[in-house]
């Protein structure tokens, strides 16, 4: 990496870096509940010790496989991206980078699904254990290769980006890729709710019309435009309940899930839409589009850096970032900053969910509606009241179901 090539890539870091935190300094609601957040109901008390017990003995399950999983796929990563395993098998990719390109992202996508597909197997079988599915493991198996698919068609795609622009401006392709990596997380978030959510659903219209007139209702009154009111069939690959609000500009469509008609009272489904609408009024599919943006260019920034290093390029065999030959240092680089990040990540989402929350419980006016629902979410999911704390701040997106219960008697 030349000297200017290097001020550029620290150029993008550093800008990156700054917008990063003007943004969620101006967009993350930091302090989301008046007066500040009430301290967590009690455990028991709030569930029975049956329910507690079983979503202690599930959770702990779950965390296990899930830590395994993550540590596998880390060690894949490692193996292909910090030595000079993946840069030889790639080290032919010359004039045929961008199929060079595009099939290495592709397939250590691949290779990785395929590594922790024992644990994801074992995941299925206590989900079954626990009645949290019903899927077939023939259904489950398509599920698992549309979601492959997925993300090594991205993950490509965003390699190619990479690396044409390395090899097109040498001198200024961190800031050309920085800004089609923040292009891309745009692009993505308006395409997601009508070309890959369709991949994995089937939606149709809202035939309740007093329900979707309700949903309406409570869309006018959060200052919302709907597009759309839709069902999804949502109980073919799981037991728990949902809702969620999708898109924005001219793709917004509030989404319900068919189980959660099917089980839960109506004050109940307007509890959860409302805390969906409550996102769509505060565009956190913005806030959350500008931020991955915004970390996107920060990312871009950084590993310009890291792939460049000549020590870096030196243990790894890598030949430049103009090369397939980086592929494998880049997704090793991404799988552990991604992990790095999520604390940061999952801190903003928390703050997002509880304005949610706290606007939904204003809108509805009936705290006792949302403290029924997180029940019966929480038990259904057979989740877990009382996490382990240092995984919840790293990992949880969402308050614990005692703290939104003890915000729904505080608003009470």
């Amino acid at each position: 990496m030349t000297a200017s090539e290097r001020d550029v890539a620290l150029g993008v870091l550093v800008v990156g870096a700054v917008v990063f935190g003007l943004l969620a300094w101006w967009l993350v609601p930091w302090s989301p509940v008046p007066g500040g957040m009430p301290e967590a109901a009690p455990a028991r008390g709030t569930f029975t010790q049956a329910v507690l017990e079983r979503g202690e003995t599930y959770a702990s399950g779950a965390r296990w496989i899930g830590w395994s999983a993550l540590a596998v796929s880390l060690v894949v990563a490692a193996v292909f991206g910090f030595t000079r395993v993946g840069a030889r098998l790639l080290s032919r990719g010359g004039s045929r980078w961008i199929l060079w390109t595009a099939g290495a992202g592709f397939g250590l996508t691949v290779v990785s699904s395929l590594a922790t597909l024992p644990l994801a197997l074992l995941s299925r079988g206590r989900r079954l254990d626990y009645n949290l599915t019903h899927q077939t493991l023939g259904a489950w198996l398509v599920d698992l290769l549309r979601g492959i698919a997925v993300e090594g068609v991205m993950t490509a795609l965003g390699l190619v980006l990479l690396v044409g622009c390395a090899r097109r401006w040498r001198r200024w392709w961190p800031a050309v890729a920085a800004g089609g990596a923040a292009g891309l997380v745009v692009v993505g978030s308006f395409l997601y709710p009508v070309v890959v959510e369709p991949i994995f659903n089937d939606f149709s219209p809202m035939a309740d019309e007093q329900l979707k007139a309700q949903i309406l209702k409570l869309a006018d009154e959060e200052g919302v435009d709907v597009d759309e009111v839709l069902v999804a069939d949502a109980s073919r690959r799981t037991t728990t309940l949902n809702a969620y609000v999708s898109g924005f500009a001219g793709t917004r469509r509030v989404v319900v899930y068919d189980n959660l008609l099917d089980s839960a009272p109506d004050d109940q489904v307007l509890s959860v839409v409302a805390h969906e609408l409550a996102h769509a009024k505060n565009n956190d599919v913005l806030v959350g589009t500008s931020l991955g943006a915004a970390g996107a260019a920060l990312g871009v920034g950084l590993l310009a850096l890291l792939c460049s290093s000549a020590a870096v390029r030196r243990r790894t065999g890598t030949e430049g970032v103009a090369r397939p030959t980086v592929v494998p240092l880049v997704l090793a680089l991404v799988a552990v900053g991604s992990l790095l990040a999520s604390p940061v990540q999952s801190g903003i989402s928390r703050k997002i969910e509880t304005r949610a929350d706290v606007v939904a419980l204003e809108t509805t006016q009936d705290p006792r509606a949302f403290i029924a629902l997180q029940k019966q979410l929480c038990i259904r999911a057979v989740c877990d009241p009382t996490p382990v704390a240092w995984a919840q701040w790293w990992f949880g997106t969402h308050p614990t179901v005692l703290q939104r219960i003890a915000l729904a008697r505080h608003a009470g």
